[in-house]
């Protein structure tokens, strides 16, 4: 099936699953149509998300957290910014717990993620999802979709790594190792240093840096929602 993404748009893409799956978390989100492409990037609603994990492979780690929050226009909508333990099915590995602090004791309390996907996909549903490195977000829960449905998770996505190395590629400019880190990201745009490796502070960081990207972008002409997604 990976031909699809050549073949067709992920609104075709869309039509065909929510037509083929039965009844699930992941076919009402699929029955809510994904923004138009060419809507200027303001009259889009964005899902800033971040995740921490056991690991970086979607198909041997687990989701630990997830945060987000919703900018629309060019605002950042902080009354609906949420953060959820996620509790995992294996122990959580000790380099990983050094990096974010989740430990098991505190994950055995936590929702499973039968319960907190669903929560996820609303969320999202009608919106671009954002993040700063989004394959790790997007990879995570397509296999979780596929484990939990049976069906892949297909759905727009901004990518603030992938903006920083449009500039960089704009400018002529050489990236040098750091420079795409989320935290050298904002301080380029002159935002302030967050504390890393939360779930939901990382998510509030990712769409400040977008905000940011969008308002020093030099361009003239209207900027659209297909001048930013990486997966369209």
């Amino acid at each position: 099936m990976s031909i699809w993404k050549h073949l067709f748009s992920l609104e075709e893409r869309r039509n065909w699953w929510t037509r083929k799956m039965p009844a699930c978390p992941l076919r009402d989100f699929y029955e809510v149509p994904f923004p138009d492409r060419d809507l200027e990037w303001r009259q889009v609603d964005y899902l800033a998300l971040d995740f921490e994990t056991t690991g970086l492979q979607a198909g041997s780690d687990q989701l630990l957290s997830v945060g987000y929050a919703t900018v629309r226009g060019d605002s950042l909508l902080l009354r609906d910014a949420t953060h959820i333990l996620i509790r995992p099915t294996i122990d959580i590995p000790e380099a990983s717990a050094v990096v974010h602090g989740i430990l098991d004791d505190r994950a055995a309390e936590a929702r499973s993620l039968e319960v907190i996907l669903p929560q996820i996909l609303q969320a999202l549903s009608g919106k671009v999802l954002l993040a700063h490195h989004a394959a790790i977000e997007y990879e995570f829960i397509d296999h979780a979709c596929r484990n939990l449905y049976g069906y892949p998770f297909v759905c727009p996505v901004v990518d603030t790594l992938a903006l920083e190395v449009r500039q960089f590629r704009l400018r002529d400019q050489a990236i040098r190792s750091g420079d795409l880190r989320l935290a050298n990201a904002r301080r380029r745009y002159g935002l302030p240093r967050y504390p890393a490796h939360n779930a939901l502070t990382d998510a509030l960081s990712a769409a400040e840096l977008f905000l940011a990207q969008t308002a020093y972008r030099s361009t003239r002409r209207a900027l659209r929602l297909k001048d930013l997604v990486v997966v369209s």
